[in-house]
């Protein structure tokens, strides 16, 4: 028996699963280049996915990171081979969305390498940020990397405050004036950035000062955007909407309640909601979403 199969595109990986014939079948790829086309690597991923475990699926469910428009016209044509029947695809925010939350309002904060906040009313729709590394994606993994490098490397020039950062950093890169070259001319040079991110953390477990200050400020921005969200569809004022927080950036303690801090002063009991599902939750479902969802606008289906 045939099924769907779920796509979840981000910067760090491309992760696909799939039911068929009573067994499960997942698969992982490197994450999409958003400074590229990303239906082509999406048709890659997913095309080899089909070819490897031999599948027959009817279709097909994607959310992906950096999607402007959703092409799944475009898709279309290029799994024209596959047998694929109906194609689905969203930006990441509205498949993490329906994973978390499903159809009913509230807010869902995805942090990643980027991070991107979705809030839904009752007939609005509101996306927060999400504007990718050069313009935006404050508080996400790859803002915190870069912060903690610039950190450790204004401690290297005598500009900034002593951090354990400039330590770490040193680590990675032995010859600290030449780590921005190398990073230039690295292709993954956006993950290898968010990366640095979990040595942020660490650092601020031992107690540096400025990487304590740093996860704060992160913690801080991703609830502004939160707020923002839900100011937009009317959903600020009267009692908390369920606010659900994704991703391996706010498993950080630090982050996580820096975040939840911001968000009680203006809801003091609010608790966040666990989320449901993942994003390859919301992907399959975004490929038989109903037409009078508030959601259903974001998705291109062919």
């Amino acid at each position: 028996m045939s099924g769907t199969i779920a796509v979840d595109a981000g910067q760090t990986g491309i992760r696909l699963r799939t039911d068929e014939d009573g067994r499960r079948f997942e698969a992982d790829f490197a994450g999409v280049l958003t400074d590229r086309p990303l239906m082509p690597q999406l048709s890659d991923a997913i095309t080899a996915f089909v070819r490897v475990h031999a599948l027959r699926p009817d279709a097909v469910g994607v959310g992906c990171s950096g999607v402007v428009t959703p092409e799944a016209t475009e898709l279309a044509g290029l799994l024209a081979g596959t047998g694929v029947r109906r194609i689905a695809v969203a930006h990441d925010a509205t498949t993490s969305y329906l994973g978390a939350l499903g159809d009913r309002p509230g807010a869902v904060i995805a942090v990643g390498t980027g991070v991107v906040t979705l809030a839904v009313g009752r007939t609005a729709v509101a996306r927060v940020d999400g504007w990718g590394h050069l313009i935006g994606d404050a508080g996400s993994g790859f803002w915190i990397g870069r912060a903690g490098m610039e950190a450790a490397l204004r401690a290297f020039d005598g500009r900034g405050e002593p951090t354990v950062l400039l330590d770490r950093f040193a680590e990675l890169f032995p010859d600290p004036s030449a780590a921005y070259i190398e990073l230039q001319a690295d292709e993954r040079r956006v993950s290898r950035i968010a990366s640095f991110s979990k040595v942020v953390d660490e650092v601020a477990a031992a107690g540096d000062a400025v990487a304590v200050g740093l996860l704060i400020a992160a913690g801080q921005e991703l609830a502004t955007s939160v707020l923002a969200g839900l100011g937009r569809v009317g959903l600020l004022d009267g009692p908390p909407a369920p606010v659900c927080a994704l991703g391996n950036v706010l498993r950080s303690e630090r982050i996580r309640a820096a975040f939840i801090d911001r968000l009680r002063i203006r809801w003091p009991g609010l608790e966040l909601a666990e989320p449901a599902g993942t994003g390859l939750d919301g992907a399959e479902l975004a490929a038989s979403l109903p037409a009078a969802s508030p959601l259903s606008g974001l998705v291109a289906v062919a």
